[in-house]
């Protein structure tokens, strides 16, 4: 068994990972990122649309030029990456020290040792399996991803038309692509009584093709026996399919973009607490989690709307880092809470006294709103107005914390109700 020992072991090297292993290694520490693809990049690699970069790098870039310059960041840095690697176990010893057993068809088995831990996994998408639609099993059914993958990286199409249920940005930047193919996009069909993906995305991959969006309808059935045939799909009144009204799309693919899940089995063993709303680690305003030396940043933490985002939170999670490597971390002790019309709220405890960015997922759509905090008495101590509000939008805010607040909590409202 190969056994090695660093300052910092990063598992993941997608967005999140490549820019807090950058940080940590360009102050001099030890890190190792840990990945199970071929190369670095995740879900980058595969990305291969411009829209990457804007506010990093203030450049235009696709996915995979976004991933080589972070990648090449790293690796100037001192960062040792270890590709076609599983991180099979994580624990924390008696003694303090962090341990990870990989797995490597070119290393065999290896035990990494390490003094701090960033998990940087990502996230995964939910498929039909997650949402218990009626039909056969015939082939032609995809996730957004797997058939971006498939598209992309292998140059095989799917089909030759095709439905798309959900419209996240990824299932939205597939209707735009697969039209670029050549393919026909029927329909992209949402539950929901507004779009899940951003409004840039919208316009772009819908709206310019004049590609249909059904809101508040779901697929009820998918038909076909060795091959999709089609699906049949019906309008929704609260939330029940109206039978009555359901309509038959032929179609030889099928399509879903139906929301994103963080990637934290490997947590979860490791006995990190979750966080229910965001289905990712309660970290606190240092992105620890409960722990000790192990953080969490990026997708895997929860779902960003832009990978820019990403890298921004996982720099600050390496700088946080290297403060708890040197002892000057201090304790998050102030509970923060998602209340009014807001999902959730991330992190879940702040320190007294320190500016801290906090990011919010909203539920409600208005053209202007007003972010609010208050402590636990009701005493209003930020309010903040937001021009435009969607639940495909994260909202972030930077806030100076006081020094002798209790809690914490967090409203969101419409802009003519506090006005």
């Amino acid at each position: 068994m190969i056994e090695k020992n660093f300052d910092v072991v990063i598992i993941g090297a997608g967005a999140a990972g490549l820019a807090a292993a950058a940080v940590t290694a360009r102050a001099g520490r030890t890190t190792a990122i840990i990945d199970r693809e071929r190369y670095p990049g995740g879900i980058l690699r595969q990305c291969i649309h411009n829209g990457f970069g804007v506010h990093l790098f203030n450049a235009e870039l696709t996915g995979p030029e976004y991933a080589e310059r972070m990648s090449r960041q790293c690796t100037a840095a001192g960062a040792k990456m270890y590709m076609n690697c599983t991180v099979t176990e994580l624990k924390r010893r008696e003694d303090g020290i962090l341990e990870i057993l990989i797995l490597s068809g070119k290393y065999g088995v290896m035990r990494f040792t390490a003094k701090a831990i960033l998990l940087a996994m990502g996230c995964r998408e939910r498929n039909r399996g997650n949402l218990a639609i009626p039909g056969s099993r015939p082939a032609g059914i995809y996730t957004a991803g797997a058939a971006q993958k498939l598209l992309n990286m292998t140059g095989m199409l799917p089909g030759k038309s095709a439905v798309i249920v959900g419209s996240g940005d990824i299932g939205l930047i597939m209707a735009r692509r697969l039209k670029w193919c050549g393919i026909e996009v029927k329909a992209v069909i949402e539950i929901m009584p507004h779009p899940s993906g951003l409004t840039r995305n919208v316009v772009q991959c819908l709206n310019d093709f004049k590609i249909p969006l059904y809101l508040e309808h779901s697929v009820v059935n998918i038909c076909g026996r060795d091959r999709v045939s089609g699906v049949d799909a019906a309008p929704l009144n609260h939330g029940m399919p109206v039978m009555e009204k359901a309509f038959h799309i032929d179609c030889d693919t099928v399509l879903f973009s139906v929301g994103l899940i963080p990637e934290n089995e490997l947590s979860v063993n490791a006995g990190i607490i979750l966080d229910p709303a965001t289905g990712g680690a309660a970290v606190d305003s240092s992105c620890g989690t409960n722990i000790p030396g192990i953080f969490a940043a990026g997708n895997v933490l929860h779902v960003h709307d832009l990978a820019d985002f990403v890298s921004e939170e996982a720099s600050r999670a390496g700088e946080m880092i290297l403060k708890y490597l040197d002892g000057q971390l201090a304790a998050a002790t102030i509970p923060v809470r998602a209340a009014k019309n807001l999902k959730y709220v991330v992190p879940c405890k702040c320190c007294p006294g320190e500016k801290c960015v906090f990011s919010f997922r909203p539920l409600i759509v208005t053209d202007g709103g007003i972010i609010t905090a208050k402590t636990a008495d009701g005493r209003e101590i930020f309010r903040k107005t937001v021009p435009f509000v969607r639940p495909a939008e994260m909202l972030r805010i930077t806030m100076d914390v006081p020094a002798n607040a209790a809690g914490i909590f967090f409203e969101l409202h419409p802009k003519e109700v506090l006005s």
